[in-house]
């Protein structure tokens, strides 16, 4: 039974179960499916939704900006550390993408976080965990969404030959700018890897370039040969055998000739579904 098959079979027998089609957290504690193999196949819960026959829950409820602070705090709590958009999607309750409409960007909720929780206790061990924003300032580090605005809409110039080069601008803490090359991959790959699902066992310069182990499902866990490629075609102009490779890791799909046995984890695609909105408020 394939991946697919799998995931839209326990849609169907969750849905049965419960005499209604389930939230996407009702579906999380009734199912042995990790969340890794879901939003890899479906994005949207309810694109998973409509592929196994059922119809869209649609009566969302508009969360209030508590909830959403408090669901933020708790996974801060959770995880002893500021989540990634991903992070957060894979183990909160609403998209990052509300939460970033909701308080003027991503890189804003921890400060509303502070003037949420300002003055009550039971947030004390969670604001302990947040970086000191009077220090970021002190130290000149620029604003993300303003060096974005600044550079849309000027006109290309002429590159320096002395100079490196860099991708876009990429809303991911730590990580500034999208990858240009296939060491750019790997650093990205190795920063997401835990909320992928993966494990680094080894990394090596022969092929394949990696060798780790994902999760499958609850506490099971299996082996792959990962190869790490700017865009997934140079696999194939690098001259490497179909076989003793489980997945390419790229930036940028675009062989259209894959072998169907070879996984393509394709990182913009992961980076753009950080702050994909559902089609209602909660997931």
């Amino acid at each position: 039974m394939s991946d697919k098959h799998r995931i839209l079979k326990s849609i169907a027998t969750v849905a049965k179960e419960l005499g209604h089609t389930p939230s996407i957290l009702e579906f999380a504690a009734h199912a042995e499916i990790s969340r890794y193999s879901l939003f890899r196949l479906f994005p949207k819960w309810n694109e998973a939704v409509r592929a196994a026959g059922l119809k869209p829950n649609r009566l969302y409820r508009r969360p209030e900006d508590s909830e959403l602070l408090k669901d933020w705090g708790e996974v801060v709590r959770k995880k002893r550390a500021m989540p990634s958009r991903w992070a957060y999607r894979l183990a909160g309750k609403y998209y990052p993408l509300t939460h970033a409409k909701r308080f003027g960007g991503w890189e804003s909720v921890p400060q509303a976080f502070r003037n949420f929780a300002k003055g009550k206790r039971e947030w004390a061990d969670v604001l302990a965990l947040l970086p000191d924003p009077a220090a970021k300032r002190e130290r000149g580090w620029p604003n993300q969404d303003a060096a974005t605005s600044k550079t849309r809409g000027q006109a290309q110039q002429a590159p320096l030959k002395d100079r490196p080069t860099y991708g876009n601008l990429m809303h991911l803490h730590n990580f500034r700018h999208e990858p240009v090359n296939e060491q750019g991959v790997v650093l990205l790959f190795g920063m997401l890897a835990k909320e992928l699902g993966y494990v680094i066992e080894a990394v090596q310069k022969g092929f394949p370039d990696c060798e780790a182990k994902r999760q499958i499902g609850p506490e099971r866990w299996q082996r792959v040969n990962i190869e790490f490629e700017f865009e997934s075609k140079n696999f194939h102009q690098h001259g490497h055998p179909v076989t003793g490779c489980d997945v390419i890791v790229c930036w940028r799909h675009n062989w259209e000739q894959c072998p169907k046995h070879i996984e393509i984890v394709e990182l913009s695609r992961v980076i753009k579904f950080l702050g994909s909105p559902e089609d209602g408020e909660q997931r």
